[in-house]
């Protein structure tokens, strides 16, 4: 409102509106106004609860990611200016490790990770084991987040088709990260964003020694519970170690490993939509936390 009525010039992408709001806001006012979009370093992902025994299988969590068509998702429901994420580390960062492993959209390999890893009898379209347990988990998220909903009812329609009964309870915000996140209450699927600094070490979100427990009064943020003696000597090493060549390579591995083993699913690299008069020139998105206006010298009146 402020905007249209000419009370504020521009909105900023750091702060501003989220991508469907955006998305609404150019099909209205695209002619008077220029969205640009940038993909930021906030990470749209789903933190998986690996003390849950059946996502405590590898399998089962690479099955679950070729099971989703991301980009499909992104295409439909943001017009493909999120792009599909294959990992924590955003393309644009310069520890980025291109070749890591992927997982496209395989619904003949989903299938076949999940009866390897022993859910090979249908009963009523859901998978079940050789002990009649059924494979189905709660899938949560921020209640009231448009965009998210969107994305979690896609995601467990398409898990559906490979037999997988994901079953919604969203919670609001306060109590979603006040408590169900941070205490590591979620039983098996949480999704939510980080955001992030260029090369951004995740000793926090990553490292054993760093999941909440009653014990250290629920401090760190490795809420999936992952341990992995390798991937602490990666982040160890890589927050020491200063030659170029052998840094980079430490963050190659790293990456390599979190796409391995998978204890959050990549989802999406979030989109931030920067709207500005046309007049307006020089802005340049940054794509990551730190303020656009920081290089407000570059900033000019056009005519």
């Amino acid at each position: 409102a402020n905007l249209l009525s000419g009370s504020i010039d521009y909105i900023a992408g750091e702060i501003g509106m989220t991508l469907d709001q955006a998305l609404a806001f150019e099909k209205q006012h695209g002619k008077r106004f220029k969205v640009q979009y940038k993909p930021s370093l906030i990470y749209e992902h789903i933190d998986l609860n690996l003390d849950n025994p059946i996502l405590a299988d590898r399998r089962v969590r690479q099955a679950l990611l070729h099971a989703i068509d991301r980009k499909t998702i992104t295409e439909k429901l943001f017009e493909g200016h999120q792009p599909v994420a294959h990992g924590s580390i955003h393309p644009l960062d310069s520890v980025y490790n291109k070749d890591i492993p992927k997982y496209d959209f395989d619904p003949a390999r989903a299938k076949a990770l999940l009866e390897e890893a022993g859910w090979t009898e249908m009963r009523g379209g859901i998978r079940h084991n050789a002990k009649g347990e059924r494979l189905q988990f709660e899938f949560m998220t921020t209640a009231g987040n448009k965009s998210r909903e969107l994305v979690q009812q896609a995601m467990q329609s398409q898990w559906r088709q490979a037999g997988i009964d994901a079953r919604i309870r969203n919670e609001p915000a306060r109590v979603y990260f006040g408590e169900t996140v941070t205490k590591r209450k979620f039983k098996a699927m949480a999704m939510f964003a980080w955001t992030s600094s260029p090369e951004n070490i995740p000793r926090t979100t990553l490292h054993s020694t760093m999941i909440p427990t009653e014990a250290n009064n629920w401090s760190g943020q490795n809420y999936t519970g992952y341990r992995s003696a390798e991937m602490d000597k990666l982040i160890d090493d890589v927050e020491v170690q200063c030659e170029p060549k052998r840094h980079l390579q430490l963050w190659h591995d790293l990456q390599a490993l979190y796409a391995k083993d998978l204890p959050a699913l990549p989802l999406f690299y979030r989109a931030d939509p920067y709207i500005l008069p046309p007049w307006l020139k020089g802005v340049a998105p940054t794509g990551h936390q730190y303020p656009s206006t920081l290089r407000i010298e570059d900033w000019s009146v056009g005519r």
